[in-house]
């Protein structure tokens, strides 16, 4: 299988929810949700895109970086790159229902794990989908990091321990998907969670705690006081609230405000070892990556999610050597063009 072939494949088992476009930069599928698209006009899935796309780097090349390291470590785990493929759930809501969720959430886990990353799984309207999720990753020694929708915290807590009992090394919830259409859609209640709603399920597990959804310096320094471990600077790749910057956009500013207070992640249009540059130049310790896997996953199942990973820290390898950072740890504001 090549690159060109696994994406057609994609484009079918996809079955009209998403057309695999040459670009994903969300103009094709606006307002599509219930979809892979982003909510009513589309403008935040397109701005993450935009936002990372106007971001230049600049090019080094009188330097002795011939063989740069890729990898770090995150959560107590070394990893190939700084990538994760981020937590995507609900096949047979957002995905055409041609696959199942097992289906394509193995292929994900096992392709990551394979590849020197890890991948994150979540939860969704379907309950069902949270124990597939969690029965792959145990089936997998336990090897990724579990995402809960901000329920109620009892029934938050309750889903940390399943992902306590499956061995995901990491949890988090996504604050975000308060505003989830598909969740709504299926009459079940999330709430938004305050500072002490966080603390007291930060308590609840010996894990370390993430908060995925944070788009502003003030809900940045919150996170901190919250004394969780991580945060993910997001819009939720555009699903949740319309009119939206990028994610790109308002990272600097929250890195500045809170680096080396806790791990700072981000996700929001990452397509290519390039982004990955970019967004670690502006301050960001780890990135997730969302659609792509998707269609690697649909369009070539594990082999698809190793070809790309593959190509993306390739990628982001090269970038490295002409940017002349020997570590991941050399990529600071200097990478960004100003």
């Amino acid at each position: 299988m090549n690159y060109k072939d696994m994406l057609k494949e994609a484009r079918e088992n996809l079955n009209g929810s998403c057309r695999v476009c040459k670009a994903c930069n969300g103009v094709v599928c606006a307002g599509e949700v219930p979809g892979m698209g982003g909510k009513d006009t589309g403008s935040a899935f397109v701005e993450n895109f935009k936002s990372l796309q106007n971001i230049k780097i600049n090019m080094r090349v009188i330097h002795n970086v011939s063989n740069p390291d890729t990898s770090v470590e995150l959560f107590g785990k070394k990893m190939k790159a700084p990538i994760f493929a981020a937590p995507i759930t609900g096949t047979t809501l957002n995905m055409g229902g041609k696959i199942s969720e097992r289906e394509y959430i193995t292929p994900v886990v096992e392709g990551c794990i394979e590849s020197g990353i890890f991948p994150m799984v979540g939860d969704t309207a379907v309950d069902s989908f949270l124990m597939d999720n969690l029965d792959v990753l145990k089936e997998n020694n336990g090897q990724g990091i579990v995402f809960i929708k901000p329920w109620e915290n009892h029934d938050i807590i309750k889903k940390i321990k399943l992902a306590e009992e499956a061995g995901a090394f990491a949890v988090g919830v996504d604050v975000d998907a308060c505003g989830l259409v598909t969740l709504s859609m299926h009459g079940k209640t999330v709430v938004p969670k305050d500072v002490e709603a966080l603390k007291e399920l930060k308590a609840a597990t010996k894990l370390p705690f993430i908060v995925k959804g944070i788009m502003t310096v003030e809900d940045a320094m919150l996170a901190v006081e919250a004394g969780v471990d991580a945060i993910v600077v997001s819009n939720h790749g555009g699903r949740v609230l319309d009119c939206t910057p990028g994610a790109a956009d308002v990272l600097p500013a929250i890195a500045e405000a809170v680096k080396g207070k806790l791990t700072i992640l981000v996700d929001g249009a990452v397509r290519t070892g390039v982004d990955v540059l970019k967004l670690i130049g502006l301050g960001a310790d780890g990135v997730l990556i969302g659609r792509p896997f998707v269609t690697a996953s649909f369009g070539g199942g594990r082999e698809g999610v190793e070809m790309y990973v593959k190509k993306i820290v390739g990628e982001f390898e090269a970038t490295m050597r002409l940017t002349g950072c020997q570590t991941v740890k050399d990529i600071d504001g200097k990478v960004i063009y100003r």
